[in-house]
């Protein structure tokens, strides 16, 4: 049955909030909108008089979409080359979804992207569901085909995980801006003691390169470990402005909600890297180098004047 203009705004209405779903789920923003399309598809080919309520549809639709799409992207993880880690949206984003609350804010961060890699499909939605869209009980039941009692029990599980993994608490962002700058001076600098001193004692750096940028298979661990990394990073080297294909340009922005570097070489992002930014100091570092999943990114800074970088790496 074909549809109507007025059946497509109303599946239009709720591409966003769909999106936003989706990217929590999978971490990855060109596997959301591809499971976003894919669900419009069922919407056309559905009899949508019939479904009374279609925002609840088409929230059913989805996540059982992602749920399939997540048990085969944990086989496709384990011949992933190197550290996997999630594609980072850049402030504004409208992907990010709603931020109004603690909730909010957090499902969306890199951290607990990070973190819900952890869980289980199902654990994964029902804390989706209920964190960042405050969904009821009654409803999440009804879209994974479980009951109340096992939704609750679920999400306690998945709020326990992600709490054992989140131990320290954020601080606001302006102190966050004034750490990050403060991380790119001593970066710079050549010396490794002033790095050490921002950084937590158990302190961890990350890159994802996908296996189309170098990027180490194992996180570097320990404050010296990755302070020794990060100022052989910023060491400026003709080999590495070979790799990059010049010399980035490098921005303070945010992204997911939380503080991060990108850089830029000819208007092209190479590299976002977020840090996680606690009271007791950096935390980590999640460099996502991989230009498969830099796409979305790309097309969110070339949409935006950003000024002139803070510096140029390498």
């Amino acid at each position: 049955m074909a549809l109507t203009m007025s059946d497509v705004d109303r599946f239009e209405a709720s591409r966003g909030r769909l999106e936003a779903i989706a990217y929590r789920l999978l971490g990855s923003a060109s596997e959301a909108e591809d499971a976003v399309q894919e669900t419009f598809l069922r919407w056309q080919a559905a009899d949508v008089d019939r479904i009374e309520v279609p925002e609840a549809w088409l929230t059913k639709v989805l996540t059982n979409l992602c749920l399939n799409q997540l048990t085969s992207a944990r086989a496709r993880r384990e011949t992933y080359v190197g550290q996997w880690l999630p594609e980072p949206l850049l402030a504004g984003d409208p992907m990010l979804g709603p931020a109004d609350t603690a909730e909010q804010r957090e499902s969306v961060s890199f951290a607990v992207l990070a973190l819900l890699e952890r869980l289980s499909p199902g654990e994964r939605a029902v804390y989706v569901l209920r964190e960042a869209f405050a969904y009821p009980h009654r409803e999440i039941a009804e879209i994974l085909d479980i009951t109340e009692t096992a939704s609750q029990q679920i999400l306690h599980r998945a709020r326990k995980h992600v709490a054992d993994g989140r131990a320290r608490t954020e601080i606001d962002r302006d102190a966050a801006r004034r750490i990050v700058e403060e991380f790119l001076a001593a970066a710079t600098s050549g010396r490794t003691e002033p790095l050490v001193r921002l950084l937590t004692g158990d302190a961890v750096a990350i890159g994802d390169g996908g296996g189309k940028v170098p990027a180490r298979a194992k996180a570097f661990e320990g404050a010296l470990a990755v302070a020794t990394f990060m100022r052989g990073l910023f060491k400026p080297s003709r080999a590495k402005r070979a790799l990059a294909g010049g010399s980035p340009g490098i921005w303070i922005t945010t992204a997911n909600g939380g503080p991060a570097l990108v850089a830029v070489v000819d208007g092209r992002v190479v590299g976002v890297m977020c840090l996680e930014i606690t009271a007791e100091g950096i935390a980590a570092f999640r460099n996502q180098v991989n230009p498969d999943k830099l796409a979305r990114a790309n097309r969110r800074w070339g949409a935006s004047d950003h000024g002139d970088p803070l510096l140029h790496a390498f």
